[in-house]
């Protein structure tokens, strides 16, 4: 019988190929692009926390310190300048965005798609400013307050780092279609690479005309999805904390909770007589006046719930690991989980702890981010006024929170939340641990290495998980282990022979990323590709792991 060749018409992509072109593999490296200009973050924190604290006249009096660091004193002039450099970066954030979005999501021509990310920004703004004045808006303002604001000295509309991602995502997928482009000899000179800013500029004209007209009704639904939000009050701030930690192993985090930060998402507030959009970018418009009071809690709902979670929580649970550890290795986990827990307290980075228990257990995660959403909850229950730069630990406490007063922002309750939930942590932790028998520093067994794991190790069982899937997936299409009679492989193909042809599920074998099923008797070709071999290999290693 000649060999018959069936080549699905949508064939499903191989899990390496989703894990390549996928939304979900796409929003991954998006978030991870986030982090370049959110990396800056921290830094212009630090340089407006300590500037605007040291130079705040109500601060300075309160502490008698008026007369050697009052206005005109040299103290007072540097700290001035300290503000002045961290204010210019949350200023031009969406500029920032854009070319760390580019940079980061662009595959080839790093640098050129990050210079031609500045290029399409200008263009862009350049672009809706001019079709403002052309249409009189600018004049007769007939749209609503704060719609329009000055983004990088040029009159537009306020996109805010939306506006910023927008060019980054399309010079990045611009940069990676044309960078190798060959154009005609006369203009050779203007392909590869050198093409990238060309074809940015005169793409970003036709996306400023189609903004200019689009984004005053995103903008309203961006303000009623706030508005939404805000309404919900202790529920919706509960179910924001919930959501950012849960998001945290699929690496989705940052595009979460960045359109609450930096958007009218966060909500808004007139500030010195100027319309602020987001949380963050309220917290520290309000860190900058000289006539704030108190720090507007409907922004820091979004952020002070952190503080007690990384001060105290994940210490109390780092403690709970060391207690349940068997006595021979506990000096060895205790050095691991210190080191974790004053990491956590410090610079609020928690990836040691929560991939370690994420790992063992992935139970006590989702614990974690209930309690998570219960911290957010409180912290704006009881209205504590503490904002971040991004990391929530000690550094970020002292500066937004201890420095600038308790009547500003009621910080003391951090301390006193943050007992109770350190209690919390220890004793359910140990008590879960125990009762589950949780694998967790030092208690391994006799041949496995006490570690504290990270994102590489979770994502690397989350593969090995995936490669146990797609073996027992093809098992099944060949009609299962008690049909198959030889395993074996060529380049491209899987070579199996099968006592019962009749019972081959090719539609399985499809949607295992089979790109087409060759029969002949008993014998039976499944084409893979090149990648066959490493798939022999797993479904190899699948039937002797379950008994055979």
């Amino acid at each position: 019988m000649a060999q018959t060749l069936t080549t699905p018409k949508n064939p499903t992509l191989s899990p390496q190929k989703r894990g390549r072109g996928g939304l979900f593999s796409v929003l991954q490296r998006v978030g991870r692009a986030f982090m370049l200009p959110i990396a800056l973050l921290p830094v212009a924190g630090l340089l407006l926390g300590v500037g605007a604290s040291l130079t705040n006249s109500a601060m300075l009096e309160t502490y008698g310190l008026l007369g050697i660091m009052g206005p005109g004193t040299v103290p007072y002039s540097i700290f001035s300048l300290l503000a002045a450099v961290g204010t210019v970066i949350f200023d031009n954030l969406p500029l920032l965005f854009a070319m760390g979005v580019a940079l980061g999501m662009a595959e080839h021509e790093k640098a050129t798609a990050t210079l031609s990310a500045a290029i399409a920004f200008f263009v862009m703004h350049a672009t809706v400013s001019a079709m403002l004045s052309i249409s009189g808006m600018l004049e007769s303002n007939t749209l609503h307050e704060g719609m329009i604001a000055d983004v990088v000295g040029i009159r537009s509309l306020q996109m805010g780092v939306f506006g910023g991602i927008v060019v980054g995502l399309g010079v990045a997928a611009l940069c990676n279609r044309f960078y190798k482009i060959r154009l005609p000899s006369v203009l050779s000179f203007f392909g590869g690479s050198r093409f990238i800013p060309i074809i940015s500029t005169l793409v970003y004209i036709p996306v400023g005309l189609l903004l200019f007209f689009l984004w005053p009704y995103v903008q309203n639904g961006i303000y009623a999805l706030g508005d939404l939000v805000l309404r919900s009050g202790y529920a919706g701030t509960l179910i924001y904390g919930f959501i950012e930690r849960i998001l945290i192993p699929f690496g989705l985090h940052h595009v979460f909770y960045l359109p609450f930060w930096q958007t009218g998402v966060g909500g808004s507030a007139l500030i010195d007589g100027t319309l602020v959009y987001g949380a963050q970018n309220i917290f520290f418009a309000e860190l900058a006046s000289p006539s704030t009071k108190v720090f507007s809690v409907s922004a820091t709902r979004f952020m002070s719930g952190k503080f007690p979670l990384m001060i105290f929580g994940l210490p109390g649970a780092a403690l709970a690991m060391y207690t349940c550890a068997k006595k021979e290795r506990r000096r060895v986990a205790g050095g691991l989980l210190l080191s974790a827990a004053l990491t956590s307290m410090l610079t609020g980075i928690t990836e040691p702890l929560e991939f370690t228990f994420l790992f063992v257990a992935p139970l006590l995660y989702v614990i974690h981010s209930v309690l998570a959403g219960l911290s957010y909850m409180l912290m704006h229950l009881l209205k504590v006024g503490v904002g971040m730069t991004f990391s929530g630990g000690l550094i970020d406490l002292l500066l937004f929170g201890v420095l600038q007063g308790n009547a500003k922002t009621n910080w003391i309750m951090i301390p006193l939340v943050g007992a109770f939930y350190f209690l919390l942590y220890f004793l359910l932790f140990r008590f879960l641990i125990r009762r589950g028998n949780y694998a967790t520093p030092g208690r391994e067994s006799e041949n496995e290495e006490t570690k504290l794991y990270t994102r590489a190790d979770y994502n690397a069982k989350r593969e090995e998980n995936q490669a146990e899937d797609l073996s027992a997936q093809i098992l099944m299409g060949l009609g299962g282990r008690e049909n198959l009679t030889a395993l074996d492989c060529c380049a491209t193909r899987l070579r199996v022979s099968v006592r019962d042809p009749e019972r081959v599920r090719e539609d399985v074998l499809r949607q295992s990323g089979a790109l087409g099923v060759i029969r002949k008797g008993t014998g039976v070709q499944v084409v893979y590709g090149p990648r066959v071999s490493v798939i022999k290999s797993e479904l190899e290693d699948h039937l002797k792991q379950t008994g055979e």
